[in-house]
């Protein structure tokens, strides 16, 4: 399938790629089918794009909070994620909705609400962790910048 986008322009996509939202994003509640994009050149980039199907012009820049944050372990009611269908250890996705401002030293990460993504059903949502330490907007370009020299071993 051929999917036009803003950011990507002309991009080929495989059927069995498409992620169902049932409710939408918040926000963006008759988006329901999104595909994630990844840098193929970049596999350990902790960042992708949510993009919608629905629209051209909506994607959202995401991070894999796992890959800066180890111990990132949300707290969600199972009953809220019900929907999705059951889950075993290799079929949970979690991403964290970015905000990259004109000044992306001052990016913040949505950690308080992550997309949760069930990989066997294709079904996601957005979903707001009873965690107390996490906050809607988290700066994160420290951390990443920490996270990188870490792992180069600078």
């Amino acid at each position: 399938m051929i999917l036009n986008t803003k950011h990507f322009g002309q991009i080929e996509i495989e059927e069995d790629k498409i992620l169902t939202f049932e409710e939408g994003i918040p926000g963006f509640p008759d988006h329901k089918k999104y595909v994630l994009i990844f840098d193929e050149e970049d596999e350990n980039s902790p960042f992708c794009w949510l993009q919608s199907l629905d629209d051209e012009n909506i994607a959202f820049a995401l991070l894999n909070p796992v890959k800066i944050y180890e111990n990132y372990s949300p707290k969600v009611d199972d009953e809220l994620i019900k929907s999705l269908g059951e889950f075993n250890e290799n079929s949970l996705a979690i991403y964290c909705i970015v905000v990259i401002p004109e000044d992306y030293k001052k990016m913040t990460v949505n950690l308080k609400a992550p997309i949760v993504i069930n990989t066997l059903t294709k079904k996601g949502m957005q979903v707001i962790a009873e965690n107390e330490e996490y906050e809607i907007r988290h700066s994160v370009f420290k951390d990443l910048t920490e996270s990188t020299s870490a792992k180069e071993g600078v």
